[in-house]
């Protein structure tokens, strides 16, 4: 019978496993051995087998086992003693952390440097590389165009500039005397004009609620205005215009009988439509942006701002809905501005069809600083991609003006019969900036460009006209009635007086100091084409520029910015051997609505940086220059609906700006003042008698 062993195995195999335990003599032996040796030799192995009775092997094993338990004990302990060594400096790191929470510094009072400190100062030591970068990269450009390295070019130093050396480039004069004030002029302060009237509080849901309905019902309002003609449009004998039938309008869209019973409230409405050069999209995008908005119509918009995105859209700009500021300008300091919050909107109709519609809104007392005279009715335009470019405008504007102030009988006429803020002004200038953007975006010269060698490649030609740009933009803001200026009237030239304000500039863009500000405006009997040519026609110059003292001018460069021949950009030179440093750059522009021509003298070096191609955007410019619109009579009841008689002659404005002293803490004296005034007038009469005019 199989017992279930196998037969073949070792009997060491078979055999059972005794333990042996030593004695409590022979562990007290062993112990002792330990103590004096752990690592006993054979030898000493074998001393101790004789005396304990015991193997090699065990004595071997029992010495092995006990070194082990030893080493364990001692880690067991060490693991104790950093344990609590641990704890201890765990509890030493919380107190000093909790302490260095309340350390001061004893030099400056501030709070401790953080963690970050070794970060942040990598930080400004990369910095500090890059802009030392920069420095080297324009200390090559400037001395590639002044002959010499700039470390060795003297210091430059503040040059005051008296008011008794206006001519270009004349900045040798002596400085102001000691008797400078701001404060001088009665109505004139040395402090910046007041913040926009912008609301701080933010919108309400309800509000917001209330603000998307009004804009949806102007939308509609503003569709049914385009696509509707007689009888709710009329076109005015003479010009074509066409004007709205209030008749017509009130029995369409009736209005609250207040509007109707107050006297004082006027109704301007028009509507006109063009073709431009620029596709729906960039279009919808400018006036969607309140900065583009304002560069779109720099003769237009004085002050935009975007206060609050009460809809975002979807897919782009279609569905946006924002609350606006803006500030609508005549180019003359003599017509007050138009002001007013609005709501805007914008809605894709079909495929290649945009609306964008604006209507005045009214904010609450509690978040307005200024009030608003005017109401700005649905209006705005309906944009029609034509596929090749260009879009087909359909603008109507539509304003409610309560009459607080009298219109100056100069420009009586051009506000009343709707010319002023009229949609033929806006499309008029849409045309014309969007020809001059279009050009911006050209690559390479036009064939109606002169001088094309003197702006080598086509980066040079966008730098000067994003100067020029800049130069207009410069110029419009000088001259306006904005609510940020105030204007003194010096008594002497005529009815209009000439008209001064002060201001301290720290535009980058601008010379730094106090600037004079200084214009009048006249009517004369001549058209505004006339007048326009005249201006611009550097072969006349000599007999209205006071400040060229008779001397003749050469146009040294022209970049067309438009289809009219007048619209361009200009580089001349003044053929006087003192002044061959400074060039005068002068834009040009003229449409239906009236015309402008504005110039600032340039020194060559900045010209020269401006023609590489390098950013314009901290080239100091101080503009002055002349703006020409349509003379209007004034209509009979001067009602929306009027007829136009327009007598061909021109309303001119005359403004120059000057800086007094490149001191911002300087005062301005009474001396500057006659100067400016006996330029200005000199500079009238002396248009006059160019034009034939004197007797006026």
């Amino acid at each position: 019978m199989d017992s279930g062993e196998d037969p073949d195995a070792p009997d060491a195999q078979r055999r059972k496993k005794r333990y042996h335990r030593h004695t409590p003599k022979q562990i007290q032996t062993l112990e002792s051995m330990f103590k004096e040796c752990p690592h006993p030799d054979e030898k000493q192995r074998m001393h101790l087998s004789r005396e304990l009775a015991l193997e090699p092997r065990q004595i071997k094993f029992w010495f092995q086992n006990r070194r082990t338990q030893m080493k364990v004990q001692n880690e067991r302990a060490d693991n104790c003693s950093l344990r609590a060594e641990n704890d201890r400096i765990r509890c030493e790191n919380i107190a000093i952390r909790e302490a260095l929470r309340n350390v001061m510094c004893p030099t400056c009072g501030g709070p401790p440097p953080t963690e970050d400190s070794y970060f942040d100062e990598e930080k400004l030591r990369m910095e500090n590389v890059r802009l030392k970068e920069e420095l080297d990269r324009v200390s090559s450009i400037t001395s590639k165009y002044l002959g010499r390295p700039i470390s060795q070019l003297p210091p430059i130093q503040p040059i005051p500039i008296s008011s008794l050396d206006l001519s270009v480039g004349g900045f040798c004069s002596p400085s102001l005397g000691p008797s400078l004030d701001l404060d001088l002029l009665p109505g004139t302060s040395s402090s910046a004009p007041p913040p926009l009237p912008f609301p701080t509080a933010g919108m309400s849901e309800v509000d917001k609620s209330l603000m998307l309905n009004m804009a949806a019902n102007a939308m509609g309002e503003l569709i049914r205005l385009v696509q509707t003609d007689e009888p709710l449009w009329m076109k005015r004998g003479g010009d074509g215009r066409e004007i709205l039938n209030l008749e017509s309008y009130d029995r369409i869209f009736p209005r609250s009988e207040n509007q109707l019973k107050n006297p004082d409230i006027r109704l301007e409405a028009s509507r006109a439509s063009c073709g431009v050069m620029m596709n729906a999209t960039l279009l919808v995008d400018m006036f969607m942006d309140s900065s583009k908005w304002m560069e779109l119509f720099p003769t237009i918009v004085s002050r935009a701002r975007t206060m609050e995105v009460l809809s975002s859209g979807i897919g782009g700009r279609a569905g946006s809905l924002l609350l606006m500021y803006g500030e609508l300008q005549i180019l003359t300091p003599v017509v007050s501005t138009r002001d007013f919050y609005f709501l805007r909107f914008c809605q894709q109709i079909e495929q290649n069809l945009w609306a964008v519609a604006d209507v005045s809104v009214d904010i609450s007392r509690e978040n307005l600083v200024a009030t608003s005279r005017t109401r700005r009715l649905p209006s705005g335009c309906l944009i029609h991609d034509m596929s090749n470019g260009y879009s087909k405008v359909t603008w109507v504007e539509h304003m409610e003006i309560e009459e607080k102030t009298p219109i100056h009988h100069l420009y009586r006429g051009l506000v009343m019969k709707g010319m002023a803020f009229g949609a033929q002004r806006w499309l008029a200038t849409l045309e014309r900036m969007c020809e001059r953007f279009a050009c911006l975006m050209m690559h390479g010269t036009s064939s109606r460009d002169l001088g094309a060698s003197a702006v080598p490649s086509a980066e040079g030609k966008r730098s000067m006209m994003k100067l020029a740009q800049r130069m207009i933009s410069n110029f419009c803001a000088s001259i306006s009635a904005s609510n940020g200026h105030r204007w003194t009237t010096l008594s002497g030239l005529n009815d209009v007086g000439v008209r001064v304000t002060v201001h301290k500039s720290m535009d980058p863009g601008q010379p730094s100091g106090v600037v004079l500000s200084a214009a009048t405006s006249i009517r004369l009997p001549v058209s505004p084409e006339s007048v326009f040519s005249f201006f611009r026609n550097e072969q006349t110059r000599s007999q209205w520029d006071v400040l060229s003292n008779g001397n003749s001018v050469q146009e040294v460069a022209h970049i067309s910015s438009g289809q009219h021949p007048g619209n361009c950009v200009s580089l001349l030179r003044a053929l006087n051997a003192s002044q061959n440093n400074m060039l005068i750059l002068q834009e040009s522009c003229t449409d239906s609505s009236g015309s402008l021509v504005v110039y600032a003298p340039i020194d060559l070096p900045a010209i020269n940086i401006v023609m590489s191609g390098e950013d314009p955007s901290y080239i100091p410019l101080l503009p002055s220059g002349f703006t020409i619109l349509p003379d209007e009579e004034p209509g009979v009841g001067g009602g929306a609906s009027t007829s136009s008689n327009p007598s061909g002659g021109s309303l001119i404005t005359v403004a120059f700006q000057i800086l007094v002293s490149s001191l911002p803490s300087a005062r301005l004296n009474l001396e500057s003042v006659t100067t400016v005034n006996n330029l200005i007038s000199t500079t009238v009469q002396q248009i006059k008698a160019a034009l034939n005019c004197s007797s006026m």
